[in-house]
This record gives C-alpha cells, structure tokens and sequence, in this order.
C-alpha cells in the first residue's frame, strides 16, 4: 500500500552488499543512494574497524524518532507534532512499500474523531519479549497540550496476527494536564513511564492495568539548570524562545529487573530498586531517600540496554553513539553528522543498533514554524557485537 503524502526508499537491513542496488521507490535514483552511502564513510577519527554505519530506510515525508525490529519486520513512528506526513506507525517488511500497522483505522485520528481507539500521537516504541509491540500514545496532538480525555494509553499490537489485543488507558490520576507521557520499559507484569511534561514516574500493573504515579516533581526527574540540550553548538529553543527542558524521559531495567535507571533528557541518571516502587504501600520519603546517583550522563537523544547492562546512548552534542560498560567506562562507537539527533535506538539479539535520525531539533515546532529539516529523514542500522 502506498503511503499518501511521501515515499520511502529501503536498503535491506540484512543485505548489506546490495544497498546501493535496491530502492523500493521510483523516483529515488541511484545517484541518491550512493551519496548516501558516501555520506555515511564521513564518521570522525575512528579506527578502521569501527562499527560502520549501514542505510537501512529513508523518507521525504515521515519523521520516525522510534523504531522496533521483528525478524525481518520493522516498525516505525513518529510524533504528530513533528511536522511529518503519514501514518503515526508504519510497517516496512519484505522490502515492499511501507504500510499503515497495524492498520489504516488506528492511523486515520483526526480532531473530533474518539482518541481512544486510534492513535493520537506515538512517542514510543517497545517489544516486551512475549510477541507483543506496545506503543505508547501521549493523548496530546499538540506539543506541550494536555492529553485528550482518554487519549493517553499503551496499545498492545500481537504480532502474530498483527491485531490490538489490548489497550491499557492512561487516565487522568495518571496522565495530568500537561503530561507528556514519554517512553516505557518492563518489568514482569510491571510498566514503568515516564513523564516528560509533568516530572515524574508511572507504575502499572499490567495484570490490572492500574498504575500510580512517583516520585512528581523530584530533582531526580526534573530537568535541571544549566544543562542546556544543544546541537551543532546551538541551545535548543522551546516554542516560547526558552530554552527547552524534558523532564523524565530515557529509563531502563537493569537484566535482573532489580534496579530502574532513569533521568531528564539533559541528565543526570538516578536508579531506584524496583521492589520499592512495586509497593503501594511505600511512602513518598521513603521512596524518595532510596535513590542513588547513576551515571552523569550529557543530554541523549535515546538509549537502550543490553541483556549485559551495557547501555548505549545518542550523544546529541557530538552527533555520536556512545557505550557505557557496566564498570562505567565510556566509549564512543561512531560520530558522524549524519547522525545529528539519534532517537530511540533499537538493538538486536545478534548486535545491531538500529538508528532513527529524526532531527528533532529542526522541526517547525522549534523554529517558528519554519522547518529546518533536512529530507530524507533516514534510519540506520550499525553492528555493534565487535
């Protein structure tokens, strides 16, 4: 199915060889993809055997900031308020053209329409290990807006039959006015998000689907002073000229589920132990006085965690992907302008990291409306078990 508003040019995510051969769109030549294959040799002052960057996809008319991996099944999204044309979540297979997932209904929200049932705006992508895809929908078609009643919710696509099987809402006690509700991670039958507009964790039993909100207002989910996010040496601006401040954004599990590492967008990182924040019985202090420092990391675009504890991270200053070992060593992996604002990686069981390279920074949003973009927005794939 063609997507209306845009096209999509695919490189084989496994086929590395022919990359430069294969495109799925016509109008998207071969001279355009071997200078995006000459654009990706530029990475700085890396070894000859550092991880290469490798295309995977491109389009001139969606900005994806997330994306999950499924065999030979990909799945892309990207927020309303980006600016981009589409569907809010796509899937690439096979090579074909992308397609609406899991199908045109769930893409085809507009104002006044039920937010319940179909997707307002996607910020987040996740697989939980039992062939499902979540997605979470902040409820809020515009940025900064407060979520439409009944809006904000996880989704539960199963990817056997490529149907919803499960919508969990996020209500009002947990999704407030001005809630941004950001990105997930699990836990057993646990969800913890955060929240990027209203600083602060939600817990949710899956089992019930009731959650709790955490730790509203700590310094250990606000943003801070003087940690500006900024990108080719400028500060990135909020809608109103300030500049701007994501609260509670990237989190992780630790591999055995006993720690959840989490931070603002700008940092510093903070773990707290899951048992505590399991307990509703615990109280705010307690809670509160259990939380240790993790790692001072600078403003990253996304991260993911390896079944090793090793993280990896989109360092938006340097345009670079970065690993952080369990002991706390930091290496760079590979810094390319192409890679200016990495979003929510993926990373595979064989060691690839998927990368989606929204701009986010450029967006109309944040420049008065004038885009700043620069088409195609592209998604890479790069080997990192080396």
């Amino acid at each position: 199915m063609a997507v209306p508003g845009g096209r999509v040019a695919w490189h084989s995510a496994w086929e590395e060889n022919a990359m430069i051969r294969r495109s799925i769109v016509a109008g998207v030549g071969i001279g355009a993809l071997v200078a995006l294959a000459a654009a990706t040799s530029s990475s700085a002052a890396l070894a000859d055997d550092a991880p290469k960057l490798v295309p995977v996809a491109q389009s001139d008319a969606m900005i994806w900031n997330a994306v999950a991996v499924d065999g030979n099944r990909i799945f892309v999204s990207g927020p309303r308020w980006a600016g981009g044309r589409g569907p809010q979540l796509s899937l690439l297979a096979d090579g074909g053209e992308p397609r609406p997932y899991p199908d045109a209904a769930w893409n085809a929200w507009k104002p006044g329409d039920d937010p319940a049932s179909a997707f307002v705006n996607i910020n987040a992508l996740h697989l939980d290990g039992r062939g499902g895809l979540w997605i979470v929908d902040t409820g809020s078609p515009s940025f900064g807006g407060s979520p439409l009643p009944g809006g904000a919710k996880l989704v539960r696509v199963a990817l056997g039959s490529g149907r919803v099987d499960r919508i969990v809402p996020l209500g009002p006690d947990l999704a407030l006015d001005g809630s941004y509700i950001d990105d997930v991670r699990f836990n057993g039958d646990r969800a913890y998000l955060t929240d990027a507009g209203r600083p602060g964790l939600i817990v949710l039993d899956l089992r019930s689907g009731k959650g709790r909100r955490v730790l509203d207002g700590h310094p250990a989910t606000v943003a801070p002073e003087g940690r500006p996010i900024v990108l080719d040496g400028e500060t990135v601006k909020g809608p109103g000229g300030a500049p701007l401040k994501v609260h509670a954004d990237p989190l992780e599990v630790s591999a055995d589920g006993a720690w959840l590492f989490f931070g603002p967008l700008e940092g510093p990182w903070s773990r707290v132990p899951t048992r505590l924040l399991e307990d509703p019985a615990i109280q705010p202090d307690t809670l509160a006085a259990a939380i240790e420092p993790w790692a001072d990391l600078p403003p990253v675009g996304g991260t993911v965690m390896g079944p090793d504890g090793t993280l990896f991270f989109a360092e938006l200053a340097s345009n670079s992907i970065k690993r952080r070992h369990p002991d706390g060593r930091i290496e760079t992996l590979i810094s390319d302008p192409a890679l200016h604002w990495v979003d929510a990686p993926f990373l595979t069981r064989d060691g690839c990291l998927f990368l989606p390279v929204p701009q986010m920074d450029r967006v109309g949003l944040f420049h008065s409306g004038r885009s700043q973009t620069v088409w195609p927005i592209r998604l890479y794939k790069l080997e990192v078990t080396k």
